[in-house]
C-alpha cells in the first residue's frame, strides 16, 4: 500500500468421427500458430533469469528488440541519452515526501541483465492459449471510438467549453486531467497496489496519459503499472529507461494537448454491459477513502515547451462510470498541493 513509483489477449457414426479428425487438426493448426507466435514475440535471448515469482526474464540484445518490428523504426538510430535533459522538478514536495519508497523489479534479486541487452518478459504459451485473439495478443485494442464527446459539465473547460478526452472503447476511466496547447511532457508518483482482475482479457491500470490528434485517431502515450503484468519497466527516481520514437507518431511528434492521471480499467463487460466486470481500480476502494485506502497519484507536474516543470494552472477531476469507480482531487490545505485519488471496485455496492 506504502510503496508508490514514478514516471519522467451428427447425425451418424463415421460424420462424429469425421468431425473428431477435423476438431484435432484445427487444434493441432491452431498450436502450430500459437507456436509461430512465440518465435516472434520472443526474441533470442543473452541470458535469461528467473523470478522468484515465476516469470522468465530474457536479456535480449537491445539492437534486436521487439521494437524495431515497426516499418517506422527500420533505420532508427538508437540514442542512448535523451536528446533534451527532463527538467529538474524545484517546487516544494508534497506530503510524506520523505516516505517515497522506489521499487525494484523482483527479478534483481535473481540477477541482472549485462550491458547492452534489454530485459523483456518472456510470453508464455498459456498466455497465448487463453488470449481471445492471437493477432491482437498484447494489444489494447481499438482506440477510436464513435463517441464524439463523452464528457459532462464535470469536465469542461475553465472557459466553459467542452473537453474532448477521447474515450475508448472497452475501457473506463476515472482521472484528473487538464488541457493545454503545448504539453511536451508530464509526471506523476503513483500509488502502488493490488487490485481484483475479474478474467484475463481484462487488466487495470494506474497511469499518465498525454494526447493529442483528432477523436476518431488520437494517440496517447501511456505509462505506469498494470495488472496482470504485461512486462512493463518500473524504475528510480529522475532515471530514463527508453522513449517513445518521433517516428511512430503522426499527432504527438511535437506536442500533446491533454494530460491525465489517473485509473483505467479494460473490459468488454463496462458502460451498460451487464454483468458489470468486478475487476477494481487503484485499490478497489472509491477515492473518497483517502490516503491508506484509495490509490493516488501525486507530485502532479506538466512540461511545456519552455522546459519548465510544473503543477497544471487548470485541473479537473472525472469519472466515466461514478457508481463503479470515482475520483476526487484533494487538498488537504493551501499550504499542500493537491493529490488525485481514483479507484473502485467496479460492480459493487453502488455499481451496476
Amino acid at each position: 500500500m506504502g510503496k508508490r513509483i514514478t514516471l519522467i489477449f451428427l447425425f451418424v457414426i463415421t460424420f462424429l468421427v469425421l468431425s473428431s479428425v477435423d476438431v484435432k487438426t484445427k487444434a493441432i493448426q491452431n498450436l502450430s500458430e500459437v507456436d509461430r507466435k512465440l518465435m516472434v514475440l520472443n526474441k533470442p535471448a543473452i541470458k535469461s533469469i528467473k523470478s522468484e515469482d515465476g516469470d522468465i526474464i530474457d536479456c535480449v540484445d537491445i539492437y534486436k528488440q521487439p521494437a524495431f518490428g515497426h516499418p517506422a523504426l527500420r533505420n532508427h538510430i538508437i540514442q542512448m541519452e535523451p536528446s533534451n535533459s527532463f527538467p529538474f522538478d524545484t517546487t516544494i514536495s508534497v506530503k510524506n515526501e520523505s516516505s517515497l519508497q522506489v521499487l525494484s523489479q523482483t527479478r534483481h534479486k535473481s540477477g541482472s541483465c549485462p550491458k547492452g541487452t534489454i530485459p523483456i518478459r518472456r510470453i508464455s504459451r498459456q498466455e497465448l492459449l487463453r488470449a481471445t485473439s492471437l493477432e491482437h495478443f498484447g494489444r489494447e485494442g481499438p482506440r477510436t471510438s464513435s463517441i464524439v464527446n463523452s464528457t459532462n459539465d464535470k469536465s469542461s473547460g475553465n472557459n466553459g467549453s467542452k473537453i474532448q478526452v477521447f474515450p475508448p472503447p472497452n475501457h473506463t476511466a476515472a482521472y484528473l486531467f487538464t488541457e493545454g496547447y503545448g504539453f511536451v511532457g508530464a509526471r506523476g508518483v503513483i500509488n502502488v497496489w493490488n487490485p481484483r482482475v475479474d478474467s484475463p482479457d481484462e487488466y487495470t491500470t494506474a497511469q499518465i496519459w498525454i494526447k493529442n490528434g483528432p477523436n476518431d485517431g488520437f494517440e496517447s502515450i501511456e505509462a505506469g503499472w498494470m495488472l496482470p503484468e504485461n512486462g512493463g519497466l518500473v524504475y528510480g527516481e529522475d532515471e530514463v529507461i527508453g522513449y517513445w520514437p518521433y517516428e511512430i507518431f503522426n499527432h504527438l511528434q511535437r506536442k500533446a494537448r491533454i494530460v491525465q492521471w489517473g485509473g483505467d480499467v479494460y473490459s468488454k463487460n463496462i458502460k451498460g454491459v451487464k454483468p458489470h466486470t468486478s475487476t477494481a481500480m487503484g485499490s478497489g476502494n472509491y477515492a473518497y477513502g483517502l490516503w491508506g485506502s484509495a490509490c493516488y497519484v501525486d507530485r502532479l507536474r506538466i512540461v511545456d515547451y519552455n522546459l519548465l516543470m510544473k503543477y497544471p494552472i487548470w485541473a479537473r477531476s472525472n469519472a466515466e462510470e461514478p457508481n463503479c469507480y470515482t475520483a476526487l482531487n484533494y487538498q488537504e490545505s493551501l499550504a499542500i498541493e493537491p493529490v488525485i485519488y481514483c479507484g473502485g471496485p467496479g460492480q459493487g455496492l453502488y455499481g451496476p
